[in-house]
């Protein structure tokens, strides 16, 4: 079994997917900023580990990361200011991905959205603006990085009951997705590194079992 560190660890996505990895025996901690959050993350089955990724510098990060066989990166300022969107979705995400290079810790999962891309469409004067283009940086950053990475892309989320399948490259270039679908892909993807690695996968919504759609959009 591996040792997971889940960076954001009390979003909604990264509760679901402590549970599913702790019941299926991994070691997982979840990184939180705000203590009154560690009763949840417990509750999951997961350690709780309180710690302010925004102001930690590289050496604080590779700290909390050595040891560890997989990160993934399910934080996020949640909207609001563009400086702190920049100081987390691109700053500290970027440093979390230095930090996993230095702690020799190679498996890095980015949890991104679908249109993370460089022809993202979002004008600059649109609130989401930083948002899109924070999560390009961060994401451009861990293709670049070395590490064994994975970029997900998932549509616009849902609070739907998990179905257990999904659409790679869904048709509408949008496919929302149930949050539950989202931890399941996770936990595939750390599941599968072999078919995984180096890849950006964009999904949402679909009809195929989550392994079968990951497998079958590797080949």
């Amino acid at each position: 079994m591996a040792r997971i560190l889940i960076i954001g660890g009390h979003g909604k996505v990264a509760l679901l997917l402590e549970r599913i990895l702790a019941d299926r025996g991994d070691t997982v901690t979840g990184v939180i900023r705000n203590p009154a959050h560690e009763e949840d993350v417990v509750g999951t089955g997961a350690q709780a580990l309180v710690a302010d990724i925004e102001t930690f510098d590289l050496d604080q990060l590779t700290n909390l990361i050595a040891g560890n066989d997989a990160v993934v990166w399910s934080a996020g300022a949640g909207g609001g200011a563009p400086e702190r969107t920049y100081a987390v979705d691109r700053d500290a995400a970027i440093r979390s991905i230095d930090a996993a290079a230095a702690a020799g810790v190679r498996r890095y999962v980015m949890v991104s959205w679908i249109g993370s891309k460089e022809d993202h469409g979002i004008p600059e004067g649109d609130p989401f603006f930083p948002y899109a283009d924070a999560k390009l940086a961060a994401d451009e950053h861990l293709r670049a990085s070395g590490l064994d990475w994975t970029i997900l892309g998932p549509g616009a989320l849902t609070l739907d009951p998990p179905t257990g399948r999904i659409a790679v490259d869904p048709q509408d270039g949008n496919g929302a997705v149930a949050r539950a679908d989202v931890a399941g892909v996770i936990a595939a993807v750390l599941d599968d590194p072999a078919s995984t690695i180096g890849r950006t996968i964009r999904f949402g919504n679909g009809d195929a079992a989550i392994d079968e759609a990951l497998r079958a959009a590797a080949s």
